[in-house]
């Protein structure tokens, strides 16, 4: 059951004031409603109301202005602030200056009626911690969609703190940018941001890297090395690919996360580490815990806030923001302004995007490169995307009355290899099938014959040629075990 209040209602839209009050005052609240800021301001000053909700946007004084002025005389009045500017860095100024909550119009009133009984449930104490300088106009992450509302809420709630936060979704969705959003935004934003992606590195290499080495710890050691950890200390720590992280390195990961402390390898000596921990992957975690590749301790330390990217199909209603937002950034590179017919961006919204926002930031540089025109056509899009309505032709070469099957296609092999952590082939359909079929063959022969590439090939049937060039095609990560070839 709900606390019942008072509560204090700012917005200058009548219809909003009105649907607020009514629902408001059916489940108990005594309610006072405004159009402006200055009657909020003295109602507050007067010791009135239990809880706020105003709009951002008022006709006498930004709703931001007045927050902090609120919480100086007020600092346990918990403040819901609503806005149709539906941006990442709306969201982040609402938690700066220590809104309780913050709603994108337009809101779900179950959800606000829901906020509105924990906030007055909540015991009052302490305000939030509140940045007095002003955060930049850049805008890091774009998109008015549902899914990214959701995104800005969770990291808006997660910028003041430490949490360990896990990161999942395909591979182009924007992990590095949410997790240098979390850092730049965040109160460790004077301290380093190092990334280190785990795929990247041979897996020998890992620890090193990660913890630093002593002159002498190996082979070509010849003087120490600083890791990761050391060079991030006082800011944040982004674990790329983490599901491509060796068992042995995830046992020392472990150990950090517990204890604070590492030793460098070769060294004797703990370090104390003060760094917070980004990790992200385009892998499922859980199955590879299954298949005893992932310490399942490790995952809940590094799981402790999930947070799921939608890929770009899921929020098709975003990527004229997009576009935009990346012809400005081409444009201040120096290329001239362009825009996209309304045709044109119809068929991007059809489009899958198996590259994701990666994919589209690349159609837009090669758009604003190549075609001198100021308006981008439909048929330039349709060119250059492959797919479209022209009669007799689909993507890859597909009818068009077959390119809602091709896509399913695309679609099923994108999850697919995204499971092993790969992107999708850039071949035609043929080869991508193969490839789908050949790779988990070679990989389960290798782990198998323990990276012994001629037992492996006999396994296959495969000249051991042949197998080690399927090896480097197909980009199979070999068993780095004892090998006897």
């Amino acid at each position: 059951m709900n606390a019942h209040g008072q509560i204090l209602v700012a917005d200058d839209d009548a219809a909003i004031r009105t649907v607020l009050n009514q629902a408001l005052s059916r489940v108990g609240h005594d309610v006072r409603i405004t159009s402006n800021a200055a009657t909020l301001w003295r109602w507050v000053s007067a010791g009135d109301g239990d809880l706020v909700i105003t709009d951002v946007v008022m006709p006498d004084e930004n709703a931001f202005d007045m927050l902090p002025r609120i919480k100086k005389i007020r600092p346990d009045l918990p403040v819901i602030v609503m806005s149709a500017q539906n941006t990442f860095m709306t969201a982040i100024r609402a938690s700066e200056r220590g809104a309780y909550e913050y709603l994108p119009k337009p809101f779900d009133l179950t959800e606000l009626l829901n906020i509105v009984g924990r906030a007055l449930a909540e015991p009052r104490g302490g305000s939030r911690d509140i940045r007095a300088e002003e955060q930049p106009e850049s805008m890091p992450l774009v998109g008015r969609s549902p899914a990214m509302q959701d995104i800005y809420r969770v990291l808006a709630r997660l910028m003041q703190t430490d949490l360990t936060v896990m990161i999942s979704g395909e591979s182009g969705t924007g992990k590095e940018l949410v997790a240098r959003a979390l850092h730049e935004y965040g109160r460790r934003r004077n301290g380093p941001f190092v990334a280190i992606n785990m795929a990247a590195i041979p897996r020998d290499l890992i620890e090193s890297e990660l913890f630093g080495h002593e002159k002498g710890a190996f082979t070509g050691a010849q003087a120490r090395s600083t890791g990761r950890f050391e060079q991030a200390d006082g800011g944040t720590l982004f674990l790329d690919e983490i599901g491509d992280m060796p068992m042995e390195a995830q046992t020392r990961l472990l150990r950090v996360l517990q204890q604070g402390e590492y030793t460098t390898v070769g060294g004797r000596m703990p370090i104390r580490t003060d760094v917070r921990i980004v990790a992200a992957t385009n892998k499922d975690l859980r199955a590879l815990i299954n298949q005893g590749l992932f310490r399942e301790d490790l995952f809940y330390r590094l799981n402790v806030v999930p947070l799921r990217l939608p890929p770009l199909r899921e929020r098709s209603e975003d990527i004229p923001d997009l576009v935009r937002h990346f012809f400005r950034q081409v444009e201040r590179e120096g290329l001239q302004p362009k825009r996209i017919a309304a045709g044109g961006i119809d068929l991007m919204k059809r489009y899958l995007w198996p590259g994701n926002v990666r994919e589209l930031e690349n159609l837009v540089r090669r758009l604003a490169a190549l075609y001198p025109q100021d308006e981008i056509s439909r048929e330039i899009i349709e060119t250059e995307l492959k797919t479209g309505d022209r009669p007799g032709s689909g993507g890859d070469g597909l009818p068009s009355d077959d390119i809602a099957i091709g896509q399913a296609v695309e679609r099923y092999l994108q999850g697919y290899f995204a499971s092993f952590g790969r992107d999708l082939p850039p071949a035609g359909l043929y080869q991508r099938i193969l490839a789908e079929v050949e790779y988990p063959l070679v990989l389960a022969s290798m782990t198998a014959t323990r990276g012994n590439q001629i037992k492996a090939a006999e396994l296959l049937g495969l000249n051991r040629n042949t197998l080690r060039k399927k090896i480097r095609e197909l980009g199979v990560s070999v068993y780095r075990g004892s090998r006897q070839d």
